[in-house]
């Protein structure tokens, strides 16, 4: 199950009533053959025929799915950015001592972040698991080759009761204990000689606590604080806001919205945690983290993904899914009794706009979980959302190519349900 799955009950904001056409954002772009599609530069000067095409897909039997939904796990977070590609595809060529990659890669995200040390890791819950290990362990060699099984009391993360959900297992793997609380007074009362860290996951729908409150009362215990925001950008705003807060480690996916590798995350803040954190994982042999390998190309790619991200025009793009959405409302317009509405979600994950659609079931005859149905098991199978008996259609993960196979799919069923 996603980790953003605890988000489907958050309410969502109304932004702009739609249901004229508009033009299509975006257009695709058509290789010319012999050239490489990321940069227009020919991958050799032998003047041969470019190689067959091989459909993976299709040899292996693989369903090919339009996204028109939110980033998600089982569905391979987003499609990486071109940039991110050429990253992967010009560094598989040559080895690279990885200590150095890590170390240099890091500095450069750290750089980028205005923070004083980062590192990739394999995913935010890789994330979680080693800035938990980091807490633990610091640069003590023989509790990192002994962790999870350390002598004595085990080791207590501090979390809000509300705050508790299924990724808290990376910092158990560790074997660390969670002890919930409830509101500030109980946080005091929690801190013992014990007492590693205080992890607050940011997307959660209640806070007995907030950040600046919780930070306070952590910074006063001398206990580093961690952050889970793994799906909480945009705005690209968020990168850089927490850890001026003053949490002590940050994480984000790298595969979400950033486009990085679906398999890679971002870990950063303190310089002695993150030196820490790097110990407790690969390529150190025995370490905990050894099994959450992080590639080269992954390394390679994540930094490119984070460039990228920081240097885009963020409110084009905005404007881009806006312009989407209008687009589909467009096409869906003709159906009888339908009305849409661009909504927001109000984050702090997921924060992106999306197209809300509902319809008399009276006279439109089908509901929105029908449609969905319809919409998987179709071909191309497409996977939509939904929320308070309303069908959601994300925008933010559209190929420009698939934006009016899906507006006409779903006008069609429902056409059909009339």
């Amino acid at each position: 199950m996603h980790r953003r799955d605890i988000l489907k009950t958050l309410s969502l904001l109304p932004l702009a009533a739609t249901s004229i056409p508009a033009l299509a954002g975006g257009s695709t772009v058509t290789p010319v053959p012999g050239e490489s599609p990321i940069n227009g530069l020919s991958p050799d000067t032998s003047g041969a025929p470019p190689a067959a095409h091989r459909d993976l897909f299709a040899e292996l039997g693989v369903t090919r799915v339009i996204n028109a939904n939110v980033t998600m796990t089982f569905l391979s977070g987003s499609l990486m950015l071109p940039e991110v590609l050429e990253a992967i595809n010009s560094t598989s060529h040559d080895f690279a001592n990885m200590f150095e990659l890590q170390d240099k890669v890091g500095a450069k995200i750290a750089e980028m972040l205005k923070v004083e040390g980062a590192m990739v890791t394999s995913g935010a819950a890789c994330a979680i698991l080693l800035g938990t290990a980091a807490c633990i362990t610091g640069a003590d060699k023989d509790k990192i080759k002994q962790i999870p099984n350390l002598p004595g009391p085990r080791p207590e993360v501090i979390m809000q009761k509300s705050h508790r959900y299924l990724f808290d297992q990376a910092v158990t793997t560790t074997g660390a204990k969670i002890v919930e609380v409830e509101g500030p007074d109980e946080m005091e009362k929690a801190f013992n000689d014990q007492t590693v860290m205080a992890l607050f996951f940011n997307a959660a729908e209640k806070h007995s606590i907030p950040h600046e409150q919780f930070l306070a009362i952590a910074k006063k215990h001398r206990t580093p604080t961690f952050l889970d925001a793994a799906a909480d950008v945009p705005p690209v705003e968020n990168l850089f806001k927490y850890q001026k807060m003053g949490f002590d480690l940050v994480t984000f996916s790298g595969g979400k919205m950033i486009r990085g590798p679906q398999s890679a995350g971002l870990l950063f803040g303190r310089k002695d945690l993150i030196e820490a954190a790097k110990l407790n994982h690969s390529p150190h042999e025995a370490p905990i983290g050894r099994p959450m390998k992080v590639n080269k190309e992954e390394m390679f790619g994540m930094y490119a993904a984070l460039k990228a991200y920081l240097e885009r025009d963020h409110e084009k793009e905005w404007n881009e899914w806006l312009a989407t959405a209008k687009h589909i409302a467009g096409i869906l317009a003709p159906v009888p009794t339908l009305k849409t509405e661009t909504v927001v979600d109000p984050g702090p994950a997921n924060a992106f706009p999306s197209l809300a659609v509902d319809w008399d079931q009276q006279k439109v005859k089908i509901t929105p979980k029908d449609v969905l149905k319809t919409l998987k098991e179709g071909n191309p199978s497409i996977v939509a959302g939904s929320h308070n008996d309303r069908l959601l259609i994300g925008v933010v993960l559209l190929r420009p190519d698939q934006v009016d196979i899906v507006a006409q799919r779903i006008k069609q069923i429902l056409e059909h349900a009339v």
